[in-house]
């Protein structure tokens, strides 16, 4: 009986012992990093997602995640959310450019850091939020732009273009619109006859692509995709109206997903601008980062390059979306 009590005492003072500890002795407070996607729109998001959580779980950051379903209101709702669990760092991929004042004053007001990823914010005010990472939309376009205008060079009369435009509002939209145009406006011959939204999906693209073709069919010289889901669908659109896509209609998209490539490997998609989804591993670094209150720069851009059919099956197999 002794012996069990005396065995029972020493449990005791170790456990009271163990609880006395610093906190570096014992297992570290995670990280919690609350993440607003904005939906699973097309396979260039869904790559992104998976980075965001695989990075995750390697950098031992404990991840609250929400899919807004592509609507603003679900993105207000789930960083008011996180604000109100008090996470350490709120990350998103904005919807759309602007909106976002008053939920970002309630999270610095909170005093939690907001991290900007992919997509940037329309707001005066920069101090609410630490760091913008991810592509240079603009850019993105500018490339398009150069590889058409190289690719025509020496085409005689007008250049017709149509454009799939991304979702209404988004920052990828308005600077790949805007880098592309910056671009063609050199040289009158380019015209762009048609532009509307396919929402930045494959369904969206087909339907839209009809409505083009219905409209200007053998017009159309170019198309134009603010990314690489619009681009497939449309191509399908093309070739149910009995034509030929990338001989036809000279296809240019942005995204460089494995699709795109499958695409081009065969012969139906002309080039395709890299946008680089991979954003975990930089995302939880930056998470890191500010908790351990080191500077970051207010903008982090992603290395990106071009790939045109002819490069498409030998870069295929480095392709990790």
């Amino acid at each position: 009986m002794t012996m069990n009590r005396r065995t029972l005492n020493t449990a005791l003072a170790a456990a009271a012992l163990g609880s006395m500890l610093p906190v570096s002795a014992l297992a570290q407070k995670k990280l919690v990093l609350g993440f607003a996607q904005v939906g699973a729109e097309s396979e260039w998001r869904t790559a992104n997602t998976e980075s965001i959580k695989s990075s995750a779980k390697e950098a031992g950051i404990e991840l609250k995640f929400s899919d807004a379903q592509q609507k603003q209101e679900n993105q207000i709702k789930a960083i008011r959310s996180y604000i109100a669990q008090k996470v350490d760092v709120i990350a998103f991929s904005p919807v759309v450019e602007s909106g976002w004042e008053t939920v970002l004053r309630e999270a610095k007001a909170a005093k939690i850091p907001v991290v900007l990823t992919d997509r940037s914010v329309n707001t005066k005010d920069d101090t609410l939020y630490v760091t913008f990472m991810g592509s240079d939309f603009v850019e993105e376009g500018r490339k398009a732009g150069r590889w058409l205008v190289e690719k025509m060079k020496d085409q005689k009369g007008e250049v017709n273009i149509v454009e799939l435009q991304g979702t209404v509002g988004s920052a990828p939209a308005i600077d790949r619109k805007k880098g592309f145009e910056e671009i063609i406006k050199s040289d009158p011959k380019f015209k762009i006859i048609r532009s509307q939204t396919g929402d930045f999906t494959r369904a969206k693209g087909k339907e839209v692509m009809e409505a083009f073709l219905k409209a200007d069919g053998k017009k159309i010289n170019v198309l134009f995709a603010h990314n690489d889901d619009m681009a497939i669908g449309a191509i399908q659109a093309i070739e149910e109206a009995g034509m030929k896509p990338a001989k036809d209609i000279t296809i240019i998209s942005i995204d460089g997903v494995k699709g795109a490539f499958e695409a081009m490997i065969a012969g139906k998609l002309n080039v395709s601008v890299e946008c680089s989804p991979l954003l975990g591993p930089q995302l939880m670094s930056a998470v890191k980062d500010i908790k351990a209150g080191k500077p970051l720069p207010k903008r982090i851009v992603t290395e990106e390059g071009i790939f045109p059919m002819e490069v498409a099956a030998k870069e295929f197999p480095n392709r990790k979306y």
